[in-house]
C-alpha cells in the first residue's frame, strides 16, 4: 500500500472514528468555514450559529435543489451533525475551539426541510 498524505491519514481517522459521516462531509464544512470567514472584514472566532448558516449557503450555491440530498449522502441530517463534525476535527487538532464553545451551540440551527425545501431561495414552493 502506498504511503498517504498527511490529510488522508487524517480523513481516514476521521471515518473510523465517525463512520456516520463520509469524508466530504469534513472537508465540506471546512470549505462552509472558509466561505464564512472571507464574508467577514476582520478574521474573528465563529459561532455555531455562523457556521450553520455558511453550510447552507454553500450548500445552495454549490448543488441548488440538490443541496439536501447531498448533505444527507454524507451523513448529515442536522444542523447537530454539522457539531458533531466541528468537533470531531477539534478532536484531530485540524480547528480549535474556543472555551465557551459546545456542540450545542449547533442544534437546531435551522430546519433541513424548511430550509433547503420549503425556504428554498429560488422560489419553490412546498
Amino acid at each position: 500500500m502506498p504511503d498517504l498524505q498527511p490529510a488522508e491519514e487524517i480523513l481516514l481517522r476521521l471515518q473510523e472514528k465517525n463512520p456516520r459521516f463520509h469524508a466530504k462531509a469534513y472537508l465540506f464544512l471546512l470549505s462552509a468555514l472558509h466561505h464564512v470567514m472571507e464574508e467577514l472584514d476582520r478574521p474573528r472566532h465563529i459561532t455555531g450559529q455562523e457556521l450553520a448558516s455558511g453550510v447552507r449557503e454553500l450548500a445552495i450555491d454549490r448543488y441548488g435543489p440538490m443541496a439536501r440530498t447531498v448533505l444527507e449522502h454524507w451523513g448529515i441530517h442536522a444542523t447537530q451533525d454539522l457539531g458533531d463534525i466541528v468537533f470531531a476535527l477539534v478532536d484531530c487538532g485540524i480547528l480549535i475551539k474556543q472555551e465557551d464553545d459546545r456542540k450545542e451551540d449547533f442544534r437546531d440551527v435551522f430546519d433541513f426541510e424548511e430550509a433547503f425545501e420549503l425556504g428554498y431561495p429560488w422560489g419553490a414552493k412546498p
